[in-house]
């Protein structure tokens, strides 16, 4: 059995393949792959010898099949994890690379899949921001709220859930779509994300360096902690995808778990772990770029269909800062 990750260099992938090789019935072959060969991820020393590094360039044709020729050299492919792609504030400031990542390369990558392994599990990871604004108090839903993005990044994500719904009604792939949440805190550099700043007003604070506010403090954001969205990640690649028919669910969409937060309580939660030295290292710039992205994002979800499903629930923000302590910051 071997299991495919693309975009597997990120704090995310890296998580997910720690996570896969410490389950139960860790994979036979756990192939990583990112534009550039991605790191080792931490795991016991006895199952790194399961993992695969390759470099590949998933926009070009025959960088993608060889990808694949490899990732089933020794086991049949039973999963594919999709993280790749160019985040929200570099999918706005370039256009053209961002539909050729996220939208033409998982095309391409997809219709790969099938071609050559079809019925395979999908499990793409899309965004709260394919939702536009609603009125305050709505509740957004995979059934009910239209989504209409308001950003470059939203809509590729989009185009994409609607092509892997089909592909899956079809019985041509075994999709699952995962809407993620803000992802807090994400260990290492700032990424080009628009919700970046959420991460950097914990990690660099913490880590004894001034972080950059670019938003109002009464902004609400959706978020999650890595712990949680990566254990929800695992699992989506073992759910039973007959569950959503039963439920009477007509795609293959779920608005994981997360919790509604301004960012005043963020920093509330900083200054309870860290105290109020760490929390006076937040300088408030904004930023109007990234406030008209961020504002653009729905801020409350309706996550019944998660729970039905058996997706884990979200844990207090204060208990996520302890845990990216204990991990990263402690540990350094």
């Amino acid at each position: 059995m071997s299991i495919l990750i693309t975009g597997a260099s990120g704090f995310i992938g890296q998580g997910l393949a720690s996570a896969l090789l410490k389950a139960s019935s860790p994979p036979e072959d756990l192939i990583l792959t990112d534009l550039n060969e991605p790191a080792l991820p931490p795991s016991d020393p006895s199952l790194q010898q399961r993992v695969r590094r390759l470099a590949a360039d998933l926009t070009d044709t025959q960088s993608r099949l060889g990808l694949l020729s490899e990732a089933t050299s020794k086991n049949k492919l039973k999963a594919i994890y999709m993280l790749h792609g160019i985040m929200s504030s570099g999918s706005e400031a370039n256009l053209e690379l961002g539909l050729k990542v996220n939208l033409d390369a998982t095309r391409a990558l997809l219709d790969d899949l099938r071609n050559r392994h079809p019925g395979i599990r999908v499990v793409f990871t899309s965004s709260c921001a394919v939702y536009g604004p609603q009125p305050e108090g709505t509740l957004f839903s995979e059934d009910v709220t239209v989504p209409v993005p308001l950003s470059s990044y939203g809509t590729e994500k989009m185009m994409c859930e609607f092509l892997l719904n089909d592909y899956s009604r079809r019985g041509l792939l075994d999709g699952i779509i995962c809407r993620l949440p803000t992802v807090i805190v994400r260990p290492g550099a700032p990424s080009a994300a628009a919700s970046s700043f959420a991460s950097g007003m914990f990690r660099e604070p913490l880590a004894g360096q001034e972080a950059i506010l670019p938003v109002r403090r009464e902004l609400k954001l959706w978020n999650c902690s890595t712990r949680v969205v990566i254990a929800n990640l695992v699992y989506a690649s073992t759910l039973d995808t007959a569950a959503f028919a039963q439920h009477g669910y007509l795609n293959r969409t779920v608005n994981l778990p997360g919790r509604t937060m301004n960012v005043q309580e963020m920093l509330d939660a900083l200054e309870k772990v860290g105290g109020k030295e760490v929390r006076g290292r937040v300088k408030e710039e904004r930023d109007e770029a990234i406030e008209k992205i961020v504002y653009s994002w729905a801020v409350a979800y309706d996550t019944k269909r998660a729970r039905e499903l058996g997706f884990r629930e979200e844990q207090e923000l204060e208990q996520t800062v302890r845990d990216y302590v204990e991990e990263y910051v402690q540990s350094e």
